[in-house]
């Protein structure tokens, strides 16, 4: 099955490890250290240049959507 995450892109339910609101979790320098290295990595796709609501973490990727994670974790 997959995954409709936002603009033209879709991903396999099964890669998807976890999906989290970009504003709820940006208070966490952890959370900032991970985005900061996936970055870093090349490893981050931007999914819209809107205003992000959440970030979907994936085997290979991590996605920055801004469809709001509660509508993702429904579409699952």
């Amino acid at each position: 099955m997959f995954l409709h995450l936002g603009g033209d892109v879709t991903v396999r339910s099964s890669e998807v490890i976890g999906v989290f609101d970009i504003e709820a979790c940006s208070v966490s320098k952890i959370t900032v250290d991970y985005l900061n290295g996936c970055q870093k990595n090349k490893q981050i796709v931007n999914i819209s240049d809107d205003m992000p609501k959440s970030f979907i973490v994936a085997e290979n990727k991590t996605y920055i959507s801004n469809v709001a994670c509660g509508t993702i974790k429904k579409r699952m």
